[in-house]
């Protein structure tokens, strides 16, 4: 099997697993349908993982091949290829990987819903679309990919439509990134009129040549036209990742199914604007002030974003959030030309996050769907090996020593320490304060929902299938099958051990540097690897840092407040107050959005409808030209009276007019 065949197969069995487990549905059937996707994923997964060794072991060079010419306009080629260096085969492995553990979690966690065979082809076809983004050697087909999983999102969030907050979820992430993808269509568009091509390596090599070129666009203010097409690509990338104000469609995408919510915030869609800012790293090296904008965006949602995580009770929101913060980490690592290192947290993040969400569904599995926490409590006995490997997901999230989550994120505060770009001491300080928030919303969840006592009733009896009250139950709580626990062990592993064995090919070793351009001036990477002497150095350096020590701070914090003195958190929410208010309405974007844009959009509609459409169309043009004919025609009416004198009468008047203006003129 050639090098081509393999990368056309990759992302082509999960289209066929899609459409056959989707349209062939009911041939299948609900054993067939996960098997064929499954097999499809497994097989994408073994043929990237295979790529990736031929990389490390083989030296397997950068391969850019066209496989499909659609059209050429006027010099400019149109066409399916793919790009696979080694920023490519890392996506591909993390990306087949965690969608193959939430394809086997999703057997035990669908079991009983009517669209199972559904879901199953949803997903492959949300994998299918992430690897046509992340192999595209192309603009066109980068923004296939890029729209694909916005379509396969929109379809998954509202899987439950017949929930109507499921609906206005879909709805709410679909016209968001339409704002976000409006701005990377004009950035794709920009690129197309600047450089005659949307083929990378034809771009990025005439990046230098252009990098002083102008553009007038507003009131004859001239701008770098690499900084525009920046800034537009970058705002597409606010939509797809989440970062704000575009943030607000992320944390209601938890109406969707919770192995969904996994893939979405793990591996697919949110992760493909920090993948293609990272890509286009040739392009944003040209222009501080989008790096700038970049930087200051994502040190907002990196704190802003964690702080709301604190006040949520429903588990599944808090992850939310906590992805949202973990974004913004990447977002900042981009900003200050640590691409590297947003791509390193990416792919751990990729771990311990879904491992932390498919543990929330496991719970909620085993609670009879109960996601809020303040009905849980004491489910470690219950729940062993979800215990655990929520433990393993946390340690990793907030950065302690040795786990995959501190190499990565250590490396993104130290970066942006390092850096002297503009605005990177606010950034420094936002990441800073991160880590602890960070701290208390992860070991608060940990605590209200596996430590501490049961604030559930088991009600023996009852209907096991019967709609009970929040805080009781059919029966007691028991862990998962194995389809579903056996996914969140072998996501544990990577959680706790990637980090360590990758952090220095990844970061200090070049093996990104095939895929990203790095400017000498900028490369806060390198300046950071001079002070690197291995993983176990950096975790023992780590304890005299600011950030372990505000991990410790915010764990003790966590313990106090909702383990060991658990009343103080009723007294600490009455007397915050507003700040306490103000984290519960999400520093009301939603209020804001609902009366500004939804209210003044369905206004403005309204007062379009009774002004233009049926005051001035349907009042004057339409109704007004038929009741000006219906007067004429009455008043012409009368001219015809059928007597004979009387049309005689009006043609020597008539002729006797064009007499008289015929003499005039002459």
């Amino acid at each position: 099997m050639n090098l081509e065949t393999i990368l056309v197969l990759i992302p082509l069995l999960p289209l066929v697993g899609a459409v056959v487990s989707g349209l062939g549905r009911n041939l299948v059937g609900r054993k067939g349908a996960h098997w064929i996707t499954i097999l499809a994923v497994a097989v994408s997964f073994g043929l990237s993982f295979w790529l990736l060794y031929l990389q490390i072991y083989e030296g397997l060079a950068t391969q850019d091949i066209s496989v499909y010419t659609w059209m050429v306009v006027e010099g400019v080629t149109f066409e399916i290829g793919f790009l696979v260096d080694h920023l490519t085969s890392l996506m591909m492995c993390v990306v087949t990987f965690v969608s193959l553990m939430v394809h086997i979690y999703t057997i035990g966690y669908m079991a009983d819903d009517p669209g199972y065979q559904r879901f199953f082809s949803y997903i492959n076809l949300f994998t299918f679309a992430m690897l046509m983004l992340v192999m595209a050697n192309n603009f066109m087909q980068l923004f296939f990919g890029w729209e694909a999983v916005g379509l396969v999102s929109y379809l998954l969030i509202g899987f439950w439509f017949k929930r109507e907050t499921a609906i206005f979820a879909n709805l709410k992430a679909f016209l968001v990134n339409r704002v976000g993808d409006f701005g990377f269509l004009l950035g794709i568009a920009a690129v197309l009129v600047t450089f005659n091509s949307l083929d990378y390596a034809t771009v990025f090599a005439a990046a230098p040549e252009v990098a002083g070129d102008t553009i007038s666009i507003v009131g004859g203010a001239e701008w770098n036209i690499l900084t525009v097409i920046c800034i537009c690509l970058f705002i597409g990338a606010m939509g797809k990742s989440a970062q704000a104000p575009l943030h607000v469609w992320l944390p209601d995408s938890m109406e969707g199914p919770t192995p969904i919510s996994a893939l979405i915030h793990a591996a697919t869609m949110v992760t493909a604007g920090i993948f293609m800012v990272a890509r286009m790293s040739p392009l944003f090296e040209h222009s501080d002030a989008a790096l700038s904008f970049v930087m200051l965006i994502g040190a907002f949602t990196a704190l802003a974003m964690g702080a709301i995580g604190i006040v949520q009770n429903d588990i599944k929101r808090v992850v939310a959030y906590s992805t949202l913060s973990q974004l913004g980490y990447m977002t900042v690592a981009l900003g200050v030309s640590a691409y590297s290192a947003a791509i390193f947290h990416l792919m751990t993040h990729a771990f311990f996050k879904a491992l932390l969400f498919l543990g929330a569904g496991s719970v909620i599995i085993a609670l009879h769907h109960q996601q809020d926490m303040r009905f849980m409590g004491g489910l470690r006995s219950y729940l062993p090996v979800t215990w655990l490997t929520a433990w393993a997901g946390t340690l990793a999230l907030v950065g302690f020593p040795l786990f995959s989550g501190f190499y990565s994120k250590d490396a993104i505060i130290e970066a942006v320490h390092l850096s002297e770009r503009f605005g990177s001491d606010l950034a420094y300080y936002a990441v800073e304060a991160g880590v602890f928030i960070t701290a208390l919303y992860s070991f608060r969840l940990l605590y209200l929902v596996f430590h501490g006592p049961e604030r559930f009733e088991v009600v023996h009896g009852v209907d096991p299938h019967a709609h009970l009250p929040d805080g009781q139950l059919a029966h007691e709580p028991h862990e998962p099958p194995a389809v579903v626990t056996v996914p969140l062990v072998l996501l544990a592993i990577p959680s706790v051990l990637i980090g360590y064995f990758t952090i220095e090919p990844v970061l200090f070793g070049g093996w990104l540097s095939d895929a990203i351009v790095v400017a000498p001036d900028n490369d806060v990477v390198a300046e950071l690897g001079q002070a690197f002497h291995g993983p176990l150095a950096m975790a023992l350096h780590a304890l005299q840092t600011p950030p372990f020590w505000l991990m410790l701070g915010g764990f003790a914090l966590a313990t106090v407040i909702w383990l060991l003195r658990p009343s103080i958190a009723a007294v600490i929410a009455q007397r915050a107050g507003f700040l306490y208010r103000w984290l519960g309405h999400k520093y009301y974007f939603d209020e804001f959005n609902q009366k500004v844009f939804a209210n003044g959009a369905v206004k403005l509609g309204q007062s379009l409808w009774q002004r233009a459409d049926a005051g001035f169309i349907d009042g004057w043009l339409v109704n007004g030209s038929a009741k000006l004919v219906q007067a004429v025609a009455a008043r012409v009416r009368r001219w015809q009276t059928g007597l004979l004198y009387d049309y005689a009468f009006s043609m020597i008047i008539g002729l006797i007019a064009i007499l008289g203006v015929w003499v005039v003129l002459l």
